[in-house]
């Protein structure tokens, strides 16, 4: 029981075993105004009756009043619920925006790794042609240059040859192309 109730209760009692104390006082008839007329009443009874009626518009207020706080509090609990309920699913769907989303940003990035993946081998193929296309050209200037080379010692060779007479050298071998 809550200190209000225990409170209440004890008053009760103690105005019980005062009545209960004073009973010929209570029941003492006497002569009660009440303005345009008079009355023969015992006061006690009238005022212990008053307490009581005041007592009962007490409790009655008091049911009243925590019956409203019930129910407004029921109200209030249904509104929570429903609003919770609200922001969960409000939740998940922002859990299932962002999942489509991060779904998306990973297609586009599995996309975009294909798309530099094939770029970057074509590349690698047009750089590679390229480079067998310089290698073949330095072999075919190399190979110019030294036929050029081959030519001239002949011809060295051969006018060194009808001077000296005897003592012809044989011509060098040509080279070996590179490859």
């Amino acid at each position: 029981m809550r200190f209000r109730t225990i409170l209440l209760v004890l008053a009760i009692l103690l105005i019980a075993a005062f009545v209960a104390l004073n009973v010929d006082e209570f029941t003492r008839i006497s002569v009660l105004s009440l303005g345009f007329t008079t009355v023969q009443v015992s006061l006690g009874l009238v005022m212990l009756l008053l307490l009581v009626i005041a007592l009962v518009v007490f409790l009655a207020s008091t049911l009243y009043m925590q019956s409203k706080n019930l129910l407004e509090a029921r109200v209030h609990t249904r509104e929570l619920d429903s609003q919770r309920q609200l922001a969960d699913k409000a939740e998940a769907s922002r859990f299932t925006e962002l999942r489509s989303y991060m779904e998306e940003q990973t297609l586009a990035a599995q996309r975009r790794e294909t798309a530099l993946g094939t770029v970057l081998a074509d590349r690698f193929s047009h750089q590679q042609q390229e480079l067998v296309a310089r290698i073949s050209q330095s072999d075919n200037t190399m190979a110019a240059y030294m036929g050029q080379l081959e030519d001239r010692l002949e011809r060295r060779g051969s006018v060194s040859s009808s001077t000296a007479g005897d003592g012809v050298k044989p011509p060098l071998a040509p080279l070996p192309p590179l490859v």
